[in-house]
């Protein structure tokens, strides 16, 4: 079976992965439909990212390569329903994004995914405007998704 993955700068010596931050795990996405990936990708674009690629893969070697880099890999079955706040991670990405501004430069000169923590020094900063009126229309907003 296939999945669909984001990877970021995809075929080049600088491919990421991208992967959500959960109570100290690393969770690799593994999206079975392709319209869902995408939109997920559009949300991350939306949020400052750099523009990921929806490819295809498969399943299994997926779940390997989760395995052998300690990544815990989650499928995201067509039609998914969130029933927890985690769950709603697994359709749209969080308020507080890991910072992406150097991922590719990680202090122990590998390579870093945006949004893993792959030993490289990353914070988490909220994504916030200074006009309230603004921040409320942006949580009305996320509401809706």
């Amino acid at each position: 079976m296939s999945v669909h993955v984001l990877l970021f700068d995809s075929g080049s010596d600088q491919e990421g992965i991208h992967s959500l931050e959960l109570n100290g795990r690393t969770v690799v996405l593994l999206f079975e439909d392709r319209d869902d990936a995408e939109r997920y990708a559009g949300l991350l674009e939306a949020q400052d990212f750099p523009i990921p690629t929806v490819e295809l893969l498969d399943r299994e070697e997926m779940e390997l390569f989760c395995s052998q880099a300690g990544y815990e890999s989650r499928f995201v079955p067509s039609g998914f329903l969130p029933e927890s706040a985690e769950d709603r991670l697994f359709i749209a990405p969080p308020e507080r994004n890991m910072d992406v501004a150097n991922w590719q430069d990680s202090e122990d000169g590998s390579d870093t995914e945006p949004g893993a923590n792959s030993g490289g020094k990353a914070t988490a900063e909220p994504i916030e405007s200074a006009d309230p009126k603004l921040e409320a229309f942006r949580r009305q907003l996320e509401g809706l998704l």
